[in-house]
């Protein structure tokens, strides 16, 4: 899989922490020895905002990195800059839906938990527009289509040749919930059993007799990097998203879903729930 502008920043932030570590030098000395502020250092470190590759070679000269280890971090930093396909859309998106297409461009796997509707990147367009049309009161028709778009060009990375691998476990509630119609929810449920068939995607359903189960907080998505240090957890909220990063927060999403997998309908189970509820008149 291509590695994107953001698997780059916080690939540089890491390595760049771990070599000054290396070194023994605390940020204001390793600024002061190439001739940056010790605040400038920092937000490189924490993959915040714009990095200057000249600065990157002479960080990695002072902390005595290889060359091939400085070349691949300069490599990084120009690297860094390239900007998704999102980014040329002429009507704004939410932020932390910038972030999740930023994000979602470059991951491995996500594991997703789904309580309230359907996951985003496994919905049929109509089902879609009937979930935006209402969590999204207050928006016009062409707000909600525009949304729309997003979510079905999201779905691209489905399609790609070197898929992630997408995990959903989906609450009982989710496939039961009659969004949009009759209709629109038969065909939902029957995109979603067409999408299962997928060897890159996995679908369980987490049944009504499993009772109390790990994940009460709600929905969540865990977004797996190509290495464990890039993992972030998405978790929805109203009016947008809170995106998590920190270890100990990442391993209690990872740990709750690896519950959810076992409490949860074995693939074959899921498939017959779902289509007997899609008979259901």
């Amino acid at each position: 899989m291509a590695v994107g502008p953001t698997t780059r920043r916080r690939q540089l932030g890491s390595d760049l922490r771990r070599l000054r570590e290396q070194r023994g030098l605390t940020l204001e000395e390793a600024g002061a020895g190439v001739g940056i502020s010790k605040a400038t250092l920092s937000r490189y470190e924490r993959k915040e905002g714009p990095v200057k590759w000249p600065a990157v070679d002479a960080l990695c000269r002072q902390y005595g990195a290889t060359d091939a280890e400085r070349a691949a971090l300069v490599e990084l930093a120009k690297g860094a800059k390239i900007q998704g396909w999102w980014r040329s859309l002429d009507d704004p998106i939410p932020e932390s839906m910038n972030l999740m297409l930023t994000l979602e461009d470059e991951v491995i796997s996500e594991d997703h938990y789904a309580c309230m509707y359907i996951p985003g990147l496994l919905q049929t367009r109509a089902y879609a527009e009937a979930v935006h049309r209402a969590s999204e009161m207050r928006c016009t028709e062409k707000e909600v289509q525009h949304m729309v778009d997003i979510r079905m060009k999201r779905q691209d990375l489905l399609r790609r040749d070197e898929p992630p691998h997408i995990w959903a476990v989906i609450d009982e509630a989710a496939i039961r919930r009659r969004v949009g119609g009759h209709d629109t929810m038969r065909d939902q449920l029957l995109h979603l059993l067409a999408v299962a068939e997928h060897p890159h995607v996995t679908v369980q359903i987490l049944p009504f007799s499993t009772g109390a189960h790990a994940a009460a907080v709600g929905s969540f998505i865990v977004l797996g990097g190509q290495t464990s240090d890039l993992d972030v957890v998405y978790v929805d909220i109203i009016g947008g998203g809170l995106f998590m990063e920190k270890p100990k927060e990442i391993e209690r999403y990872r740990l709750a879903f690896q519950y959810l997998r076992a409490q949860a309908l074995d693939i074959d189970a899921s498939a017959d729930l779902i289509r007997a509820v899609s008979q259901e008149s």
